[in-house]
């Protein structure tokens, strides 16, 4: 009677671990569901976002290859996502900023997401579009970097602008001239007069002009300990390292994300 009592004991402990074993592979189950859920999703945005890039670019004159226009759109997409690996971007582009200025970051400044993307687009010697470099709001508390791509012997206000930093690794595009974030402010409503301008010197260096043609200046940083709302945000490229050396960064007060 003892053993049967005791074999009824075991019988329901095993029943009870199974039953918890059971929901824990469940909930284990559920959360890998939602995470590749969230990748799926992201992937989907992005593979959208190439879709739709590839054809703006195309699109910019009547001899641009297709084919390059989707190779300059994928592989922004992609070198813009592993840099946000690379860079450990945490909560948002001001905080890893914060995070690069007290020492904690070597990069995440909007200049080193232009300057790294570029990099990678150079190596893709381009025949029928040409890699540009813009500014807006230049020497300011707001200034931002970022790639302009046009067709060949087209206006830089013409091209589409490619920024990595904005949407911390997910790539943000546009026309320059639709870029409402970076324009002259007024009082209601968009101005449609934008702030980008092209940094001469950094588009030499992306079109691999002559090597004895005017560099940036050498710069030296200064890093300071701040909140993530004071803390700079970018470098002028006059400011930066000769390319593609590692950039350095002077200090200057960052607006907040729009």
């Amino acid at each position: 009677m003892i053993l049967s009592s005791g074999s009824k004991i075991f019988d329901a402990g095993c029943k009870m671990l199974e039953t918890g074993g059971t929901r824990l592979m469940i909930r284990r189950l559920f959360f890998i569901f939602a995470f590749l859920l969230l990748v799926h999703a992201a992937t989907a945005r992005d593979e959208r976002s190439i879709k739709d890039l590839s054809k703006a670019l195309a699109g910019l004159a009547r001899d641009v290859d297709p084919a390059e226009a989707e190779l300059v759109s994928v592989t922004a997409h992609t070198t813009a996502r592993k840099l946000a690996k690379d860079y450990r971007v945490v909560l948002n582009p001001e905080f890893t900023v914060f995070l690069v200025n007290v020492g904690m970051r070597k990069r995440g400044w909007c200049g080193h997401w232009a300057q790294d993307i570029g990099a990678r687009l150079k190596e893709l010697k381009l025949k029928t579009l040409v890699l540009h470099w813009g500014v807006a709001f230049d020497h300011t508390s707001s200034e931002n970097n970022c790639l302009v791509v046009t067709a060949r012997n087209q206006p830089f206000q013409d091209g589409i602008i490619i920024d990595g930093w904005r949407r911390a690794g997910r790539l943000f595009w546009c026309p320059v001239i639709k870029d409402h974030e970076y324009e002259a402010e007024q009082h209601y409503g968009h101005s449609g007069i934008t702030m980008w301008r092209e940094n001469m010197q950094w588009s030499a260096w992306l079109q691999d002009k002559d090597e004895t043609e005017e560099k940036p200046k050498e710069a030296t940083a200064s890093r300071r300990a701040a909140s993530p709302a004071d803390s700079p945000r970018a470098a002028s490229p006059a400011d930066l390292a000769d390319p593609p050396s590692e950039l350095q960064v002077r200090d200057s007060d960052a607006r907040a994300q729009r």
